[in-house]
């Protein structure tokens, strides 16, 4: 109603003088007189303080005379129970464990190489070949021996199964036998480290060393081969989060470089807490069906549920208020009679908050109705007008 009143008495006094104030101004003006300009604003300005004086004397007497004007107007919601979901927001990394770098085991002549990048690959397929520098001669040579050492074997073992020759002899030619196989099968390791194989089926990602280089062993890096089919998000979480971020918890996953969106769930959560950092590990598993776009190595967000209540009751922070004792409170209202009721002050215990919502854990009950807009200007005991109620 004060506003109502408000407008009619502006409107009244822009309506008695407002032309002729307005044809008075644009005429001072016309004269270029700085003095008179000056002495036509003051004039203007008294007016402005006048007229603010009257309109608040007319509200007070308004309060005076309409009952109405005294009660505050509010807004109310009532409390529901739902199930409310913590999330804990940290960063990861993309991460696979086949992602390997190949290093040669010989060194020698890069002598072929048989793939190119991008390439598919199996596993044990053979990626390239290094000069043995001579030892499949020398292999072949040993083969030769051990199956005349063999053959040898085999025949003093004949004869000394007919009690024929002398166990000394028998005992020699097992003895070389033996020998020349332990030599053989070192001799082929070597021989199969100038073969490079893939370790597992992936994809060539990049071709290190060209063909024709010299390369050392342990040294020198090849390929790098790399196999998206497992790929997981890996990241260090606080330690005061090790009984709740656990193996199966709910995770929201954003890469922001790719404006893409996913739900996943942590696969592993680590046992060791990190003396350094005092975090732990953990791994979340990225669905098969988001493989295409996602790469090793690009960063993640993360939102893990850490906290799961299924009957909260949540409210607006900005309603809350606090005492001098430092408790926390909210007005609710009872003895509700249509659209008037009475302010009730309740002291609550609250838990995790999640945006602008709070967990209420004590303090509050099921269906209760609580003040809303207008919670910051009512006072306990005090009769209020409810406006809207949800």
């Amino acid at each position: 109603m004060k506003y109502i009143y408000s407008l009619i008495l502006v409107s009244i006094l822009l309506s008695s003088c407002g032309n002729d104030k307005k044809k008075s101004v644009e005429d001072i003006m016309a004269t270029n007189d700085l003095e008179l300009i000056r002495k036509k604003k003051t004039e203007l300005d008294i007016s402005v303080q006048e007229i603010s004086t009257q309109l608040k004397q007319l509200e007070s007497k308004i309060k005076v005379l309409d009952p109405q004007e005294k009660i505050p107007l509010i807004t109310t919601f009532t409390a529901k129970e739902a199930v409310f979901n913590h999330f804990v927001e940290l960063q990861g990394n993309v991460s696979t464990k086949q992602n390997v770098v190949i290093i040669a085991e010989y060194g020698g002549v890069l002598k072929q190489v048989y793939v190119k990048e991008g390439q598919q690959v199996n596993k044990g397929q053979i990626l390239a070949k290094i000069d043995d520098g001579g030892l499949s001669q020398q292999l072949a040579q040993l083969k030769i021996q051990s199956d005349l050492a063999k053959t040898t074997f085999e025949r003093q073992e004949r004869l000394w199964d007919q009690k024929i020759g002398s166990e000394i002899q028998f005992l020699q030619a097992k003895a070389t036998y033996e020998s020349q196989l332990q030599a053989t099968k070192q001799l082929q390791q070597q021989v199969g480290k100038t073969v490079v194989r893939a370790p597992f089926s992936g994809t060539i990602d990049d071709v290190i060393t060209d063909q024709g280089n010299v390369v050392a062993p342990g040294q020198s890096q090849l390929f790098r081969i790399v196999n998206l089919n497992d790929m997981y998000i890996e990241t260090d979480v606080p330690e005061r989060y090790v009984s709740d971020i656990t193996k199966g918890k709910e995770v929201k996953v954003d890469f922001p470089v790719l404006g893409k969106k996913l739900e996943a769930k942590v696969r592993q959560a680590g046992n060791f807490i990190n003396p350094a950092n005092r975090t732990f590990k953990i791994e979340v598993a990225i669905p098969n069906k988001a493989m295409s776009a996602i790469k090793p190595n690009l960063t993640a967000k993360l939102n893990i549920n850490d906290y799961t209540n299924e009957k909260a009751i949540l409210i607006p922070q900005s309603i809350i208020s606090e005492n001098a004792q430092g408790q926390q409170y909210v007005y609710t209202i009872t003895d509700k009679v249509e659209n008037r009721a009475k302010v009730k002050r309740e002291i609550i215990e609250t838990g995790r908050t999640q945006g602008d919502y709070i967990e209420v854990l004590s303090g509050i009950q099921n269906g209760e109705e609580i003040i809303d807009e207008g919670a910051r200007s009512v006072k306990n005991d005090q009769e209020v007008k409810i406006i809207i109620s949800n």
